[in-house]
């Protein structure tokens, strides 16, 4: 795991070792083993390391014997062995045992098509010297993450936008409101465009190739399909349970690989305790185990992450988290996430990933993507309901089915009557709506948009009918069904964008950890994708294949257990005994003004309301910590941002032109 950044020059133009050290130094909390160059005049490669597979010869940029294509990458690929040994029959000598130069000899024999052999989490950039061109890639569910412009004759790439920016003081930095009304509805960008102008992130699954010219080239090479394979329609629940069960053994296997140890972190939940006991039951060495606890009992899953410990003997550590915990370390978590959230979840997170790093840790596997490949969430037991509903509209069962989901609502008819208006009169038909299963979550969160200032309002078009054209042809297509279409648009939305981003890669590597993920091998997302209906949610038992799987292995009462979402507080972080003081600052009436984005007025009126009350519903949650966190974006990233680079960068390794 790494952090990568440089340049691609249209003309030849002097090498500029300064500006990758800009660069490669705004993202040294990715890397701070040390760093690694390529200055030369038409390429420039820079490299944070943080070294995981073979420690001492791993160093990057690596090429091939006559130094005519170099590489870069961010991440691992977890079948290197296998492919070594397929590149070594075939003529190819080694320097040394990283993945890494893997990479380079496969890009020698396959070209753009390389990545399809990779089993790994990365974003790679290859430098083809004797080509003129630079070919930048991407895994195939967009664990880790690459970002790129254009500007004054020259490309720019990096595993973070913060990077791109300290290049040069002169690249524009500016929040785009059609990006932001879309992160207010969907919680993210709903393509490949970033909040700021002109900054474009590489999609997952797909590659990209830049020419001397200036010209371009890009295609995807993968992609999800949740159609249901008849094959599987006459294997046995059992058959399948071996099957899934043989396939995440796998792929454990596989994230086990490394030269340092590796831990697991530990919520409680069925995802992270299969994880954790898959481990175990694959490695002879300790396990060390990190959760999240919480001071407030309503997030808190303290009891079930203690009978997880008991159950496997892991060494177990643990954070408690405060209100005060998450306010004091928001601002950092913005920095980090370089775009607005809506909830506090990835403070937590960061929290988390500081606890690992205090503990020597540089690895964990987590169970991040079981909820999007094997029907996990609320939102597709919703829909089923919902679905149900919309064929037998006077069916007695409407209530009963309601509190089957919430079992709390039955405490509050009232509430309950407003829940169900809510959700079974959104206006649509599961078999005509694309995006049948989202509706009543996209709405809830499209309140946040009414705290634009009318300037920036007004001329805003409909962010799902951006998503709409977007999808069409995918979600269209013959098998996909509403609850497939709504796992495919979870996954390459929510899950992409946000949870393995904004969640994942930025708050594990704020502190230099990596996580890796084995549900998202892409066998078993593949897998996963051909299972008939009835073996994702069964009834409206979620997850029920993994269920089946994991029976054995885990205590009944983790197996059987309710899922609880992972949340975290979110206005109550913030109002209570002690207001954090940047409050007045990043909200205060000559910012809000400054930034341009919002009214005045409709923000004080919501701040008022949350220190009358600080426990509020979903709307007012999001739409305060959506209006913070952009407020501080705009403060960090565009008002008043600065990187301080040493004169000298210590533990360096510079290659080509100036080396």
């Amino acid at each position: 795991m790494c952090g990568v950044a440089g340049y691609f020059n249209f003309s030849s133009q002097e090498p500029d070792q300064r500006c990758l050290e800009r660069m490669i130094w705004s993202v040294t909390h990715r890397g701070p083993d040390g760093y690694g160059f390529l200055c030369e005049p038409r390429a420039g490669l820079a490299h944070a390391r943080l070294s995981i597979i073979d420690l001492e010869g791993g160093w990057q940029p690596i090429a091939n014997e006559d130094k005519t294509v170099w590489v870069i990458f961010n991440g691992e690929i977890f079948n290197y062995p296998e492919l070594r040994q397929e590149l070594e029959q075939k003529g190819h000598s080694f320097r040394t045992r990283s993945d890494t130069e893997v990479l380079v000899h496969l890009y020698e024999d396959l070209g753009t098509r390389c990545v399809e052999k990779l089993n790994g989490q990365f974003a790679i950039a290859i430098y083809d010297k004797r080509a003129e061109k630079l070919f930048l890639a991407r895994d195939r569910m967009g664990i880790r993450p690459l970002f790129y412009t254009r500007f004054n004759n020259r490309f720019f790439f990096a595993s973070e936008i913060k990077s791109i920016f300290a290049a040069y003081s002169r690249i524009p930095s500016e929040i785009d409101p059609r990006v932001l009304s879309e992160i207010f509805t969907f919680w993210t960008p709903c393509g490949v465009e970033t909040v700021f102008k002109g900054i474009t992130q590489l999609a997952p699954a797909s590659w990209l190739v830049i020419n001397g010219d200036g010209s371009t080239d890009e295609d995807i090479y993968w992609d999800l399909d949740f159609a249901p394979a008849s094959t599987l329609e006459s294997c046995s629940e059992q058959e399948l349970a071996e099957e899934l069960l043989s396939l995440l053994v796998d792929s454990v296997k596989l994230r086990l690989r490394s030269d340092v140890p590796v831990g697991a972190y530990l919520s409680g939940g069925i995802d992270s305790s299969a994880i954790a006991a898959l481990v175990k039951e694959n490695t002879t060495k300790p396990l060390e185990t990190f959760s999240v606890t919480f001071s407030d009992r309503v997030y808190d899953e303290s009891s079930q992450q203690a009978q997880m410990v008991s159950s496997l003997g892991t060494g177990h550590h643990a954070v408690n988290c405060s209100y005060a915990d998450i306010a004091e370390v928001f601002p950092d978590v913005i920095w980090h996430t370089e775009t607005p959230v809506v909830r506090t979840a990835p403070a937590p997170l960061f929290l988390l990933s500081s606890l690992v790093r205090e503990h020597n840790y540089k690895v964990v596997l987590t169970g991040e993507g079981a909820d999007e490949i094997l029907g996990g969430y609320d939102i597709f037991k919703e829909a089923k309901v919902r679905a149900f509903m919309a064929r037998s509209p006077d069916s007695s069962c409407r209530p009963l089915l309601l509190k089957r989901l919430y079992p709390y609502l039955a405490l509050s008819p009232t509430r309950a009557s407003g829940m169900a208006k809510q959700f079974f009169e959104t206006g649509s038909s599961p078999e005509d709506d694309l995006f049948f299963a989202h509706r009543p979550r996209w709405k809830t969160t499209s309140y946040l948009r009414q705290f634009f200032d009318k300037a920036i309002r007004e001329p805003l078009n409909d962010p799902v009918e951006k998503l709409h054209n977007l999808l069409d042809s995918i979600l269209g297509r013959s098998g996909f069904e509403f609850f497939s279409r709504a796992q495919y648009v979870e996954s390459r939305l929510l899950l992409a964008n946000y949870l393995l981003c904004s969640q994942g890669d930025r708050m594990a590597m704020a502190h230099s950890v990596e996580g890796r993920f084995p549900f998202l091998d892409h066998r078993v997302v593949e897998f996963a994708g051909r299972l008939p209906l009835r073996m994702r949610m069964k009834g409206l038992t979620e997850k029920y294949l993994l269920k089946r799987a994991m029976k054995d292995l885990l205590p009944s009462a983790i197996v059987q257990r309710k899922k609880q979402p992972y949340m975290a507080p979110d206005i109550l972080s913030f109002f209570g005994d002690i207001e954090p003081e940047y409050l007045k600052y990043y909200l205060s009436e000559e910012k809000i003004k400054n930034a341009g984005l919002f009214n005045f007025s409709a923000v004080s009126r919501l701040i008022k309301k949350c220190r009358k009350k600080a426990r509020q519903g979903f709307r007012e949650n999001m739409a305060f910590v959506g209006v913070l966190s952009t407020q501080i974006l705009h403060d960090r990233f565009v008002e008043n941002f600065r990187i301080d680079v040493p004169e000298t960068l210590d533990n360096v390794k510079v290659q080509g032109a100036s080396g």
